[in-house]
């Protein structure tokens, strides 16, 4: 243990790269399967519980979180405070979970919130919702695929895919934000 934090679980040790590799990406597939079906299988629901229009705002501060304490991971990890990194990393791990389990929930009833912007900021946003959308579906695997090499205690192997991890994780929470602000700042009506 390194500041009260495991750094590598012996379950994980002994378990075969391939087969988590495999089983991370299948499990990863599931789960984007399952989500596209439940976020985009149905429209709006009739009934939209007045507290659900606070989500979109929790998901944004939950993505900056995320995206906050990666930063501070990466830095911690440059000073080579393993203990710091750790923390960061679970917290942003934390912050990206409560807002899958959020974006899910809000878009589960309230459908998708269509873009009211025109002329130049209209393809602008497009763009950072398509490869923020795009990105994300690449992030999940790759976070899970670093968090298994980490806590397995292949570091090497670890450090060599959080090089990709990092900014797609990073690019996809900071884009999240983004496009909270932008569909609030040219909301219909």
């Amino acid at each position: 243990m390194i500041g009260q934090l495991p750094v590598q679980l012996p379950l994980l040790k002994q378990a075969s790269p391939r087969k988590a590799t495999f089983v991370i990406l299948a499990a990863s597939a599931v789960v984007l399967a399952v989500l596209l079906g439940v976020i985009y299988g149905h429209g709006r629901s009739s009934t939209v519980p007045s507290w659900m229009g606070a989500l979109p705002a929790l998901n944004a501060a939950l993505n900056a979180t995320s995206a906050v304490f990666l930063v501070l991971a990466y830095r911690a990890i440059r000073r080579k405070d393993v203990s710091s990194h750790a923390r960061c990393i679970l917290i942003s791990l934390a912050a990206s979970a409560l807002f899958l389990v959020s974006y899910v929930a809000y878009h589960a009833v309230h459908g998708d919130t269509k873009f009211s912007g025109h002329g130049l900021v209209r393809p602008i946003y497009f763009f950072i919702l398509i490869t923020h959308v795009a990105l994300s579906g690449v992030a999940l695997p790759l976070v899970f695929t670093s968090l298994f090499f980490s806590l397995s205690g292949r570091f090497r192997t670890h450090k060599a895919i959080a090089r990709w991890t990092l900014p797609i994780w990073l690019y996809v929470s900071v884009t999240g934000v983004l496009v909270f602000g932008l569909l609030r700042a040219y909301r219909a009506g």
